[in-house]
């Protein structure tokens, strides 16, 4: 069903809703500020407490708007895994290209030690481990689209999946049993997911990758399209197949490859977000999709950040273990209500 004006409604909401939501996670933490202040600061004014404007340029809002290129990138990952394997339950962590990008990632954080100091620098700059994460996810996909060639069974991919996640989990485990103390606390930060202490030059290589792997995604949209009623039919309505496989393999290794590397490996976004997005636009064409499931990636990672920083409590819990909580039952809510598959 495609109804422009209530998806007019709905796109205007949801937009609303997402800047209302970027200036709540601005806003609470262990110090709430007020709303007024957050307006005063980001357009250039002084707030009436130099601390808070502080706060808010150093840390709220870089970790704002890392929680919204997280959330875009990794929902849109989803996405596009989604209809390529014509698998509602395919998404990034699932289909272990998360755990690809960690093993990329732990090679060069618990491997740098083995290596001649000249390289080790190297690899240890952002964009070594940003090359590194990228490489893992796309190492581990490519090994999927390998294997779904030969298996027409979608449960059986996503078993191929698990596996090659299981794979990596296991070669991560030996890596972290011949590390120092010191390389594999940094290792375990990094694997519970943190939004918060990017530079500003951090976000900006992050948002380079991001808004290049959603181009590649918005490219993909007509082809997506095609998809939706299988390869064969695709390539009957003169689609070249090949060439838009490599772009959606591309843009979904970039942008999970690069958000893995900063934020850390986290899990049901991808998944959920786009069967959110399809239950209330109740649609499947990708030119709405697309925007939808960026809109809600980044307001429900947005609502994950701010339950993790606990307001007006001095912890923050890992993101990681957030987007669990809250994802996992609504994975499950969808599976009971199979006709949002349909």
């Amino acid at each position: 069903m495609n109804n422009p004006k209530r998806n007019t409604i709905l796109f205007s909401l949801l937009f609303l809703g997402l800047i209302f939501l970027f200036f709540v996670n601005i806003s609470l933490g262990s110090i709430t500020i007020p709303f007024k202040e957050i307006y005063t600061s980001l357009t250039g004014g002084q707030a009436s407490k130099s601390t808070w404007e502080y706060i808010i340029i150093n840390y709220r809002l870089p970790k704002a708007i890392t929680a919204v290129l997280v959330g875009m990138g990794l929902s849109i990952s989803g996405l596009l895994m989604q209809t390529l394997f014509r698998n509602p339950l395919a998404g990034p962590y699932v289909l272990g290209l998360s755990s690809g990008a960690s093993l990329g990632v732990a090679f060069v954080i618990l491997g740098a030690s083995v290596l001649p100091s000249f390289l080790s620098v190297i690899l240890l700059s952002p964009y070594g481990i940003v090359l590194a994460s990228t490489l893992g996810s796309t190492t581990v996909l490519l090994l999927v689209l390998l294997v779904s060639q030969q298996l027409r069974d979608t449960m059986a991919i996503l078993i191929v999946g698990l596996m090659f996640g299981s794979f990596t989990s296991a070669i991560v485990g030996v890596l972290t049993y011949f590390s120092s103390a010191e390389q594999l606390q940094k290792f375990t930060f990094w694997s519970m997911g943190n939004l918060g202490n990017l530079s500003w030059s951090s976000i900006l290589i992050l948002t380079i990758c991001v808004l290049f792997g959603l181009f590649l995604s918005l490219l993909s949209i007509k082809p997506l399209n095609a998809l939706l009623l299988g390869e064969n039919y695709a390539k009957s309505m003169g689609l070249n197949f090949n060439k838009a496989r490599l772009i959606i393999i591309l843009a979904t290794s970039i942008l999970a490859g690069s958000i893995t590397a900063y934020a850390g490996p986290i899990a049901f976004i991808g998944l959920a977000v786009p069967h959110i997005a399809k239950l209330v636009f109740q649609t499947s064409n990708h030119t709405i999709l697309f925007w939808s499931t960026l809109l809600f990636g980044a307001a429900i990672m947005l609502v994950c950040d701010v339950v993790s920083q606990m307001p007006g409590m001095e912890i923050t819990l890992p993101i990681n273990a957030i987007t669990s909580i809250l994802g996992a039952p609504v994975v499950i809510w969808l599976l009971v209500r199979k006709r949002s598959f349909k």
